[in-house]
């Protein structure tokens, strides 16, 4: 029988605020990563002072707001109306204080529970805030969320407004970067829900005049757009829509209060049924949900009161009602679109015929597909119950409640050696394999049919729970894990373009990854050091001295379960598959999948030399 455990009032332990955000840092900021992810910590960190700035412009106070990121430290500076000067420390270092409890200040913000600043304060080595109102400022610093320095009332000439500076703590986000690409998409979304609103990050200008047809203009490109972009705007709401030529499933932006919600909610699914519901009236035909809504590229924002959230990370809205006196969110977003599209489609006869050709089309591909989608389905079940091409995780993004849900990572691999190291090093909570034959089919040019004929694609888009749209998918990350060697290339190659070919919004919404792993192993007796670069080979040498034992890595079969755990883990290093602005889909699978043109072969020749030099040293190094 087990010996009884003492509980007394000594194992009640009381963690003041900020210990308890920097022991359990998920539960505010969601995922930690190093920044090759866009929901990484520190971007949220960035994000949770930038609330505050955009809540000023939407009170109407302070049009333009100032970003500076050099290296790690983060300056953010508004003009608004400032932080009230006798309250300065306690908005950023007590929880539950702040100006939005009183919701005839700010009634429709994005930040509402009082935590943000006081989270990135807690999580950030050195936090600094200062509030400038009627020609006075104060002042406060932070380390690790101890207040350390205080500025008290001082006369200057500033314009009103606030500034924060941070810089994220090392101990909890290691070795990060901030990402270009992923500070410039946040705020273009900022500016595009926030017409007439400035941000300047590092000197470059971010504006838009048009809101979320500016958003969409800067998603698809125009070549892709089957007609131009539905632009429709209302009290506490906007929409905006075209379909794409280019992709086949369903694509959503959607917003609320300014706050992106990645996966959706009860406003987007709302959207979804009224755009059905028009289109079904306007035309007088009972059309299939699914041909209505196919290649779907949209944007909806909303403002609701005081909005609920499915977690912290504000990523899924659980409100029902919009607040106040007005009706739920589902009729009023279903009224707004019904009215508006309904009008927009009366007057715009060349977009509605347009419209009602893609449908017809999509029915008939539909029916064509419906048997061998049945045969596919039921295959695909049946794999599922002994599915030896994936081996499950038991955490996945749809589980909004669960602290680590955005941590859920699919990788996808290539032969029984390399699914078998990453299976037995992987974290079986958050961590799923999925296990390649040999290389995929080439699925450029061809039509969905395949991904239901092909076996592994159906099995890959079953397991994804991506048929129709995103909003069941089940991994936030989908990781390619080859050899990088010239069939992992062409792996990687292949994997990417039945993406591009049929799921393009996976790239676009920023899932999909390249798993980096060492080339090199570089140790001596004492300490072990894994390279993934050529210099960062040669700094592993000098670092060790005398003459280290090198090991060239050629493939992920080579490498151990033992040491596999320590390239997935917390140390895991990603490269993101990026989609440049208004880059046509079909322009960049046909550059890359298309005949051999000139341009092809010379980037594949370019692109190869570096790798042959580099074997070409290493040899003549070791001889």
């Amino acid at each position: 029988m087990a010996k009884e455990t003492k509980y007394t009032e000594d194992n009640i332990k009381s963690l003041d605020w900020k210990a308890h955000i920097r022991m359990r840092p998920g539960m505010y900021i969601g995922k930690l990563g190093d920044g090759s992810s866009a929901d990484d910590g520190i971007y949220i960190l960035l994000k949770e002072v930038l609330d505050n700035s955009i809540d000023e412009f939407v009170m109407g106070s302070g049009k333009t707001i100032e970003v500076s990121i050099q290296g790690s430290r983060v300056i953010v500076r508004d003009y608004g109306r400032g932080i009230p000067l006798g309250k300065v420390v306690d908005v950023v270092s007590k929880m539950n204080t702040g100006g939005k409890y009183d919701t005839n200040a700010f009634k429709k913000s994005v930040g509402l529970n009082g935590v943000g600043t006081k989270a990135v304060n807690a999580l950030s080595s050195f936090f600094r805030v200062e509030s400038t109102r009627d020609g006075n400022s104060v002042s406060a610093e932070f380390e690790q969320g101890e207040l350390i320095n205080t500025e008290e009332l001082t006369e200057t000439s500033r314009r009103r407004g606030t500034k924060v500076s941070f810089i994220p703590d090392e101990a909890i986000f290691k070795s990060f970067n901030y990402r270009k690409e992923y500070i410039e998409k946040m705020l273009k979304n900022y500016v595009y829900l926030n017409p007439g609103l400035s941000i300047i990050f590092n000197g470059e200008k971010f504006y838009s005049e048009e809101g979320l047809k500016d958003l969409l203009g800067d998603r698809i490109a125009e070549k892709d757009r089957l007609f131009d972009i539905i632009h429709l705007k209302g009290n506490d709401i906007e929409v905006a829509l075209t379909f794409s030529k280019a992709q086949y499933s369903e694509e959503y932006h959607s917003f609320v209060n300014g706050q992106h919600t990645t996966q959706g909610g009860t406003h987007q699914s709302a959207f979804r049924e009224a755009i059905v519901k028009t289109v079904r009236e306007f035309y007088g035909k009972n059309f299939d949900p699914s041909d209505v809504r196919k290649s779907i590229v949209s944007a909806i924002s909303i403002k609701v009161m005081e909005p609920v959230f499915e977690s912290q990370t504000k990523t899924k809205l659980g409100s029902t009602d919009m607040g106040g006196n007005l009706p739920t969110v589902r009729t009023y977003i279903v009224d707004f679109v019904k009215t508006k599209l309904d009008n927009y489609l009366h007057k715009h006869t060349d977009t509605a015929d347009k419209l009602h050709r893609k449908i017809l089309q999509a029915e008939k591909e539909r029916k064509d597909l419906s048997g061998i989608r049945k045969l596919a389905k039921e295959r695909a079940k049946k794999a599922s119950l002994h599915n030896k091409k994936l081996r499950d995780c038991r955490i996945h993004l749809t589980d909004t409640k669960k602290e680590n849900y955005l941590d859920t990572t699919l990788f996808i691999t290539e032969g029984d050696s390399a699914s078998g190291s990453i299976t037995k090093s992987r974290n079986v909570n958050t961590q799923a394999v999925f296990s390649l034959k040999g290389k995929p089919l080439n699925s450029y040019g061809l039509s969905k049919k395949i991904v239901y004929e092909n076996e592994e694609f159906n099995l890959l888009q079953a397991a994804l729970n991506i048929e129709d749209s995103l909003e069941d998918l089940r991994y936030n990350n989908i990781v390619i894990a080859t050899d990088a060697d010239v069939d992992g290339m062409h792996i990687r190659l292949l994997i990417i373009t039945f993406f591009l070919q049929f799921f393009p919004e996976l790239i676009k919404e920023g899932h999909l990854y390249i798993l980096q792993t060492p080339l090199f192993r570089v140790r001596n007796k004492k300490e072990t050091i894994y390279c993934y670069s050529e210099n960062e080979r040669k700094e592993a040498i000098k670092k060790l001295s005398g003459s280290p034992e090198i090991t060239r890595f050629k493939g992920l079969g080579e490498i151990s379960p033992d040491e596999f755990v320590h390239f997935i883990g917390d140390d895991i290093r990603l490269d993101p598959v990026m989609l440049e602005k208004d880059q046509s889909i079909d322009d960049l699978l046909k550059f890359y999948m298309g005949k051999n043109t000139p341009d092809r072969q010379n980037f594949i020749i370019d692109n190869l030399r570096v790798e042959i030099d580099l074997l070409e040293e290493i040899a003549y190094e070791t001889n």
